[in-house]
């Protein structure tokens, strides 16, 4: 274990190599744009290339149990980072929290959606959420439902998406009225439709954390990659997009 951290310790502190390498990175749903626009920023900065490839974090976490040949884990809560860590699979020492995710209920329909009373509407029929057994939003919309009594008697049909992405689709096409979404994917440009941000207090903070793979503990782009996410652009492009950051 501490030669292992002594190996990732060495990686984050040597500089950029000078021959371009890539970096296989296994993304939350709800994080793949902001990658895209990361993983292009961390290109032109250092001439490393960024393989994405995203799904939900349970998902995602089950193919790097049966062998899948990610090197960083970018996932949308901590305990499947922390869990990889525990089983060997990811270089101890290399986890951290890159974003902090806010939890918004959304509708296409501008003026539907004006507070948690919205939830309450006799016209509100199919509420789309993300599958709370593999997604983090997913459980996060349980707990705010539960804080509005509305967790066991609810009014509408719940449209389960194996991850928040397909959630956020399910309402943007009409296969639902409103959905329980990552405030990054209402943010930034897309300002149509309606929204209500949950408190925070309303359900457990959603901490996103990354980590370095055994399987690329040896690839100076995938530390360079993660050190990447905590640079100053990096943090902006989370901003920019309905992120927090942990202080």
């Amino acid at each position: 274990m501490l030669a292992a951290a002594a190996l990732f310790g060495a990686l984050f502190a040597a500089p950029a190599a000078a021959a371009a390498e890539t970096v296989r990175v296994a993304v939350a749903a709800n994080f793949t744009p902001a990658a895209r626009e990361v993983s292009a920023l961390f290109r032109r900065e250092t001439g490393h290339r960024a393989l994405l490839s995203s799904g939900s974090t349970g998902l995602l976490y089950a193919q790097i149990l049966r062998g899948a040949p990610f090197e960083v884990f970018l996932a949308a809560d901590e305990e499947r980072p922390a869990l990889a860590e525990s089983a060997g699979l990811a270089v101890p020492g290399s986890r951290f929290t890159y974003a902090v995710g806010r939890l918004a209920l959304y509708s296409r329909e501008p003026g539907r959606i004006t507070g948690p009373e919205s939830l309450r509407s006799p016209t509100l029929a199919r509420l789309a959420l993300a599958n709370p057994e593999t997604a983090p939003y997913g459980r996060a919309a349980l707990e705010v439902l539960d804080r509005l009594g509305l967790g066991g008697a609810a009014p509408f049909v719940l449209v389960r998406g194996t991850n928040v992405a397909q959630a956020y689709q399910f309402v943007r096409t009409g296969n639902a009225d409103a959905g329980f979404v990552a405030l990054a994917q209402v943010e930034g440009g897309r300002r149509e439709g309606s929204r209500w941000v949950a408190p925070e207090e309303m359900h457990a903070p959603i901490r996103q954390q990354a980590v370095l793979l055994e399987a690329g503990a040896g690839n100076p782009a995938a530390a360079g990659f993660l050190r990447f996410l905590k640079s100053a652009p990096v943090r902006e492009v989370l901003r920019r997009r309905g992120y927090g950051a942990e202080d």
